[in-house]
């Protein structure tokens, strides 16, 4: 009898001893991706990088909206030369070309106004996403490099939605908790942060990105 029951623990550890590997391969962590996206200061820079580049594009395109309109009016006075009962023959057809030509210079520059519209937002969503994509690796790194070195196996976004904007992490208990990476990542992240009130460091990259365009 004692020999089948040194048998039965002897058992009982060797399982239990195999199973120790593969509960600790699949320790899991939380991170609130949002929270950390949010407030990491390199994302407050890319979203003030890309104000500007609306701003300056913006500006871009009231320049080309005021030409057209002081090029249409000119169109309008053309026209209504043409009309003039008091000019003669030779005049009127003189002023009906000029109105001709005006009318031309007119659909270029509306089709300018248009591939310009769309340059506009297309460059502007290249450039965000670009931006986006950037703090996105910055956040994964040190969010990788954590759970790497605590031993995780998965680390789930809190924050995360599914298709249906359900959230896919319906209970957490793990909020500021060892498990909870938020803090430790943005406490990284934010490390170099410059001074506040201090001129944040250029986007090089983006900017390279940009000059080659």
């Amino acid at each position: 009898m004692k020999a089948k029951v040194t048998k039965f623990i002897a058992a009982l550890v060797a399982v239990f001893a195999l199973s120790l590997p593969v509960q600790a391969q699949n320790k899991t962590a939380v991170v609130d991706l949002k929270k950390v996206f949010d407030n990491y200061y390199r994302t407050k820079i890319a979203d003030t990088q890309l104000k500007d580049s609306v701003a300056d594009l913006e500006k871009l395109r009231k320049g080309m909206i005021d030409d057209y309109q002081k090029a249409n009016e000119e169109f309008k006075k053309l026209v209504d030369g043409v009309n003039d009962p008091a000019v003669s023959a030779d005049e009127k057809d003189k002023r009906r070309k000029d109105a001709e030509k005006k009318q031309g210079e007119l659909k270029e520059q509306e089709n300018s106004l248009r591939t310009f519209d769309n340059n506009f937002r297309q460059g502007i969503g290249e450039k965000q996403k670009r931006l986006r994509d950037s703090v996105l690796r910055d956040i994964r790194g040190v969010v990788e490099e954590k759970a790497k070195a605590a031993g995780y196996a998965l680390v789930f976004d809190t924050a995360a939605e599914s298709v249906n904007q359900t959230p896919v992490v319906i209970y957490n208990n793990l909020g500021g908790g060892p498990d909870d990476l938020t803090d430790g990542v943005l406490k990284q992240l934010n490390a170099n942060a410059p001074a506040e009130g201090a001129k944040p460091p250029e986007d090089k990259k983006e900017e390279k990105k940009d000059e080659k365009k």
